[in-house]
């Protein structure tokens, strides 16, 4: 709820429609999904190595900020899937919030955890598990669409052989969907004002020794007016890091790339006091392509590391091992088709 109305009051400030003021605005999430898709290497589908692709993903990549005003219970589930509020030593909003990388596996759990230490559910936020919650989607997508491009390369029966090319083209559209559904919560984790307690000027019920804004302005100028005027496609690409694929553990990773853009909060209230988001100041622009840079290629990386794990998969029912009806050593006719 407080995340609904720093966007109204964004809203008031810079007359921006209310989609452009919640996460990175909508230039900003266009360009991660964007820049991520089109630095895919030849390892994935060739489907997703397309220009039209990479314009889809970047469109559907706003799509959980358009969800917003749908109505209860549908916001109350989702809203607070844009942020998670750590106090600077990574922890949930409080001393007695639970570390980041201590969350419990689910969902539930963790609202319990926050219940306990006294903290609202909603002030707290739950970006982590949309993050992991999006990347298992993913990486699920990517089995269905292995199975069903293997089985229509093999089959011979004309009839099964239309129906798994159909189905493999309701994937393909699912992929992309999906795709920009974990490529606006991997944007909204590469912004830091995304992963704190101070999220909108510094927090007022704290010490604030560097004498930082407490503007409740801060946040919606620099995502979206700022973004939108100064950044380019362009300048995110040459910004963007080498592939991390090794080592990979969904969980860890996940906390490591929201604490790396905790650790950019004081930087950037820095650069604020010293005016660097105001005109074209390069410290400013210079902060801000590196940061949808790195969610640039965080999402990068997670396509491709979903896309390696759903090899090792069995989807379906009965479940059925990806890699043996890759290897022709499985019909998953009946699997895919449904037994009822």
């Amino acid at each position: 709820m407080k995340r609904l109305i720093a966007a109204a009051l964004a809203l008031t400030l810079i007359v921006l429609p209310a989609a452009e003021v919640a996460a990175w605005g909508a230039s900003g999430h266009r360009m991660v999904g964007q820049a991520a898709m089109r630095a895919l290497p030849e390892e994935l589908p060739a489907f997703l190595r397309t220009a039209e692709a990479a314009a889809q993903v970047g469109e559907l990549s706003r799509e959980p900020d358009r969800w917003k005003g749908a109505g209860q219970p549908h916001g109350r589930e989702r809203d607070t899937a844009h942020f998670v509020d750590m106090i600077e030593d990574g922890r949930i909003m409080t001393d007695a919030g639970p570390h980041i990388r201590d969350l419990p596996t689910l969902k539930s759990e963790y609202d319990a955890l926050l219940l306990e230490a006294g903290i609202k559910v909603n002030d707290a936020g739950y970006l982590p598990y949309a993050i992991m919650d999006a990347w298992l989607q993913v990486m699920q997508d990517f089995a269905y669409w292995r199975v069903l491009s293997a089985a229509e390369a093999r089959e011979t029966d004309l009839a099964r052989q239309a129906w798994y090319r159909e189905d493999r083209l309701r994937r393909e559209a699912l992929l992309l969907r999906d795709i920009g559904m974990l490529s606006h919560y991997i944007s909204d984790g590469s912004q830091p004002l995304h992963t704190t307690i101070h999220y909108n000027g510094w927090d007022r019920d704290t010490d604030n020794p560097e004498g930082f804004t407490r503007s409740r302005q801060t946040h919606g100028l620099f995502e979206g007016e700022f973004v939108r005027d100064r950044i380019n496609l362009q300048g995110i690409e040459a910004a963007m890091t080498a592939p991390r694929l090794d080592g990979f553990e969904l969980r860890t990773r996940t906390a490591d790339y929201l604490l790396a853009s905790l650790a950019e909060v004081v930087p950037f209230y820095r650069l604020e006091k010293a005016g660097a988001f105001v005109g074209t100041d390069p410290r400013g622009v210079d902060f801000a392509t590196r940061r949808l840079a790195a969610g640039a290629s965080e999402l990068r990386d997670l396509i491709v590391l979903a896309w390696r794990e759903s090899g090792t998969r069995s989807i379906g029912w009965p479940a059925i091992k990806v890699a043996e009806v890759e290897a022709g050593t499985a019909d998953p006719w009946l699997s895919m088709i449904g037994q009822d």
